[in-house]
C-alpha cells in the first residue's frame, strides 16, 4: 500500500494524488499539521510535502514522486512512450517548475515583506497573465497539455486551477497571488475547459 504524506490544500499534493489516480492505484493519506512537520521529517529527513512511501522505499518531491511512480508502475503510462514525445514532457514539467513558478513565489516574497516592491509584483504579475495565452495555445485541438493526459497536466493543473476554482476555505498566500493574477477571460475558453475537465478527474488519496 501507498502512503502519501501531505497537508491541506497543497499544489504539490494534488499532483501526486492525480497521478496516483490515473495509474489505479490505492494509497492510504497520512495528514500532517502544516505547523508540526516532524511526521514529514521523520519520513523523509525533509519537511516538504508531498513524501511517498512505497514499502518503506520513500521518495520526496512531486516531480521526483512522478517519476517514481511511471517507473514502478508504468500502466497507464503518466509520460508518453515515443522518446521524443517523453522528452518534451520532462522538459514542460521541467519549465513549469524552474520558470513559471518564479513570478507567483516571488509575488508572494514581496507580498510577505513590510514594504513590497509594488512595480516588481505588477511586472511579476504581468507575466503570469502572459502565461495563460501560451496555455491557451498549447490546448489547441487537444483535450490535454500535450495531447494525451499526462504529467504534464499534473503539474500545471494544481495551479492554473486557481484561475477558475478557489476553496473559500484555502487561506493561503501563495495561492491567493495566483487567483489575483491569474485573469482568465474570454479569450481562454480551451483553458477553462481544460481545468473543468482536469477537476473532474480522481484524486488518491482523495
Amino acid at each position: 500500500m501507498l502512503r502519501v504524506y501531505r497537508i491541506p490544500f497543497s499544489t504539490n499534493v494534488e499532483r501526486v494524488a492525480l497521478a496516483i489516480a490515473h495509474k489505479g492505484l490505492a494509497a492510504e493519506p497520512v495528514d500532517v499539521d502544516p505547523a508540526d512537520r516532524g511526521p514529514v521529517v521523520a519520513a523523509s529527513g525533509q519537511e516538504l510535502v508531498p513524501v511517498l512511501d512505497d514499502g518503506g522505499r520513500v521518495v520526496a518531491d512531486s516531480t521526483r514522486i512522478l517519476e517514481y511512480l511511471e517507473e514502478r508502475y508504468p500502466d497507464p503510462p503518466l509520460y508518453p512512450r515515443d522518446p521524443a514525445r517523453r522528452a518534451e514532457c520532462v522538459v514542460f514539467v521541467d519549465w513549469f517548475n524552474r520558470v513559471w513558478k518564479v513570478p507567483p513565489n516571488a509575488i508572494e516574497g514581496e507580498l510577505r515583506q513590510m514594504n513590497p516592491d509594488a512595480a516588481r509584483i505588477a511586472t511579476l504579475a504581468s507575466e503570469m497573465s502572459r502565461s495563460l495565452d501560451l496555455f491557451e495555445d498549447l490546448l489547441g485541438g487537444r483535450d490535454y497539455l500535450l495531447g494525451d493526459f499526462s504529467a504534464a497536466d499534473c503539474a500545471a493543473f494544481p495551479f492554473l486551477k486557481y484561475s477558475l476554482l478557489h476553496d473559500p476555505e484555502d487561506d493561503e498566500l501563495f495561492h491567493r497571488v495566483l487567483v489575483d493574477n491569474l485573469p482568465l477571460g474570454v479569450n481562454h475558453p480551451r483553458l477553462a475547459a481544460w481545468i473543468r475537465r482536469m477537476d473532474e478527474r480522481p484524486r488518491v488519496p482523495a
